[in-house]
């Protein structure tokens, strides 16, 4: 890992420009400096000079004009799942840096460099390549606390490399799963980012998909290394049914065009004149980020795939059905790019989604993932790979949460221009979202004609909030009120008794501080609060979704032991002293 990639070189640029830079800098190389037409190449002596050629180089020295990039130099094959991320904050909290990164993906390991810099590097290895590609694309130039963040990849040796290898067993990383797109040993390759793709078809043509004894659809599961579900018993006498692919990306596309030319043949044979579209399903938690802003993203692949695409009514919905139908009109090859096109998007959202949630779902006690209904986990035909998260706390006839937790209100602060997007045309978006959520959900009036932010009022139980609180952060990003480097950071305000916000605080408020180191999220308890009716006061919590999720839990679990102390009998001797009111 010592071979050094140095980028942007002038034309007029010399292998003596290059000896005298290291030299000048104090930077020891161990061989001659390759000179190739804009760019160049070096080994260092160990990975201390390579790393000190990097800080001290890239991006701050100029050579004939041009301002030098040097970064690791890493052959294509073993550009894989292993990133270096330079130029991290000098006092970033460990916890802090690893909630950053698990948006993108299941990391692996996270290691830090030692450098004599006083900013940070650490090596990080994701489980899966295109985990590594998105955190690099999100990352890379992002600012953290005034600093921005420097991404490039590192040598991945456990990478397979192209090509059968030398014992023959070709396609399997070092750990774990076969390289996408490289089937090992005949098995089907599974890939933890990827989801199912699901697409609906013509009851009429479900016989020659299948064929005769099951013999067509063996040979589509053969050739794409793919694990084909036939939903048949489903929607009985319907004219359409579901199919679920589970393979890689790739495999997943493969069997979708096998499949349309096998309906279009059909269509002849039968002499079926209607057009056959392609229909895809996705869960409704991704379609937002599908379409995009005024319809960007879908309008942007129509255009490049040639086709005509449009998405089933929001009104289509139930809590029991949340997919919607995306209905592609073109040719097959067209189709089938609009498919690839579609999936990459929906794959990405659910990859961030998903990671992030289990980064956070064993700190919030009894969450379970499934019965949530935010990701497709629950869909009729997703195989047990969707639900890696094992759902404490849900027994039996138990709420996703555990036992029968009680009502809570939430008053979460969003930009005043987003009020529009919340609502939707005629109130369809925040009706949806209620009955989505299972809560209330009420945006209060403006408070003066200049206000800048809105309340919105949140009454639900804890699996409410969070399903309520998750779609209004995705909302705003979907619209962009906040930038696509930007995490959308709001406040909540939830009130707590009087008598309870001492133990929030905690003695010299330790709890508050350990609540923030824990959750990343700021929370503050005013100090010169006056109760209100209720003898109540406001607990603020600032942060990112998770973040302000976990805080709002947490809090919650402390006003619950308050609750529950005060219906214990006192004892008649040794009895605690009583809980301190705030000052």
């Amino acid at each position: 890992m010592n071979k050094l990639y140095i980028g942007n070189v002038s034309a007029e640029a010399s292998e003596e420009d290059f000896e005298t830079i290291f030299e000048q800098w104090k930077i020891p190389h161990s061989g001659p400096f390759l000179v190739k037409t804009g760019y160049a190449f070096v080994d260092c002596p160990d990975e201390k000079a390579a790393m000190k050629a990097i800080d001290v180089l890239s991006g701050k020295v100029e050579l004939h004009g041009k301002v030098l990039e040097v970064e690791h130099s890493v052959p294509k094959r073993q550009r894989s799942c292993k990133l270096q991320i330079r130029n991290i904050p000098p006092h970033m909290q460990w916890e802090v840096l690893d909630g950053m990164l698990a948006q993108y993906g299941a990391v692996e390991s996270c290691e830090q460099v030692n450098t004599d810099i006083e900013t940070a590097v650490v090596n990080v290895r994701y489980a899966a390549k295109d985990q590594a590609r998105l955190a690099m694309e999100k990352l890379n130039g992002s600012m953290m606390e005034n600093y921005a963040l420097k991404v490039s990849y590192i040598p991945d040796e456990t990478a397979a490399p192209e090509g059968p290898s030398a014992g023959g067993r070709r396609g399997f990383n070092a750990r774990g799963p076969p390289r996408s797109g490289s089937p090992g040993l005949g098995a089907r390759p599974k890939v933890q980012s990827d989801i199912p793709l699901r697409i609906l078809v013509p009851t009429q043509f479900v016989g020659a998909i299948i064929g005769k004894e099951g013999a067509t659809i063996r040979n589509i599961t053969k050739q794409t290394h793919s694990k084909i579900d036939i939903h048949r018993k489903e929607n009985a006498g319907a004219a359409e049914k579901p199919i679920t692919i589970h393979s890689t990306p790739e495999g997943c596309s493969s069997a979708c065009t096998t499949i349309m030319e096998i309906m279009q043949k059909e269509a002849i044979d039968t002499k079926f004149t209607e057009e056959i579209p392609l229909k895809i399903l996705a869960h409704n938690n991704f379609v937002g980020r599908l379409i995009g802003k005024e319809g960007r993203n879908l309008k942007k692949i129509e255009q490049d795939t040639g086709t005509k695409i449009t998405i089933s009514s929001l009104q289509d919905l139930t809590l029991y059905n949340p997919e919607r139908t995306i209905t592609v009109k073109g040719t097959i090859e067209a189709c089938s790019q609009a498919e690839e096109e579609v999936m990459k998007k929906v794959r990405e959202s659910y990859d961030s989604d998903m990671a992030a949630m289990n980064l956070q779902s064993n700190l919030i006690p009894g969450l379970n993932l499934n019965a949530l209904g935010l990701f497709p986990s629950g869909a009729p035909g997703m195989g047990p790979s969707m639900s890696s998260v094992p759902p404490p706390g849900a027994h039996g006839g138990c709420s996703s949460f555990g036992g029968h937790p009680e009502s809570e209100t939430v008053h979460l602060f969003i930009p005043a221009l987003a009020v529009g997007a919340i609502i939707g045309k005629q109130g369809q978006h925040i009706k949806q979202l209620s009955h989505f959520a299972g809560a209330s959900i009420k945006i209060a009036p403006a408070e003066g004609m200049d206000a800048k932010q809105r309340m919105v009022i949140i009454i639900g139980p804890p699996e409410a909030q969070f399903k309520a609180q998750c779609r209004i952060f995705g909302k705003l990003k979907e619209e962009n009120f906040f930038g696509p480097k930007e995490e959308v950071k709001l406040e909540a305000h939830i009130k707590v008794p009087s008598f309870a916000a001492g133990r929030v605080i905690g003695k010299g408020g330790k709890t508050v501080n350990e609540l923030q180191n824990l959750t990343c999220a700021e929370v503050v308890v005013p100090r010169d609060q006056t109760p209100d009716e209720n003898d109540q006061v406001i607990v603020k919590i600032s942060g990112h979704f998770f973040a302000c999720q976990l805080a709002q839990r947490k809090i919650q679990e402390i006003l619950a032991q308050v609750r529950r102390q005060q219906q214990q009998p006192k004892p008649t001797s040794g009895a605690q002293p009583p809980l301190p009111r705030r000052k």
